[in-house]
């Protein structure tokens, strides 16, 4: 599997594992709310399967998913699960990574 194709394929996994809790929730725009944590999440993954750095993959994927989980947890004040999220999927993501991406 490729890189690009490994980045598409996990991000549509981790995007939908963050939303499926979502549905039973109550927010003022639920359609917003949902597909805005589905792109978020979605782009982790790509960018973690994209990025080329000399760390291992699982730092990449630890540092990226953080990273870019910091402004929708500074916005929604649920600072917590959304940083938590960001950090354990993108460590998993990046572990996925070494072991599928030829």
């Amino acid at each position: 599997m490729t890189a690009p194709s490994f980045g598409v394929l996990a991000g549509i996994v981790f995007g939908a594992l963050a939303i499926a809790p979502m549905f039973r929730m109550s927010f003022t725009d639920k359609p917003a709310a949902i597909t805005a944590a589905f792109v978020e999440r979605f782009a982790i993954a790509l960018v973690i399967a994209l990025v080329v750095l000399p760390w291992p993959r699982w730092a990449i994927g630890l540092l990226f998913g953080t990273l870019l989980s910091v402004p929708s947890a500074l916005i929604t004040k649920a600072r917590a699960p959304i940083l938590v999220m960001g950090a354990v999927g993108g460590l998993i993501v990046g572990l996925v990574f070494t072991y599928v991406v030829h």
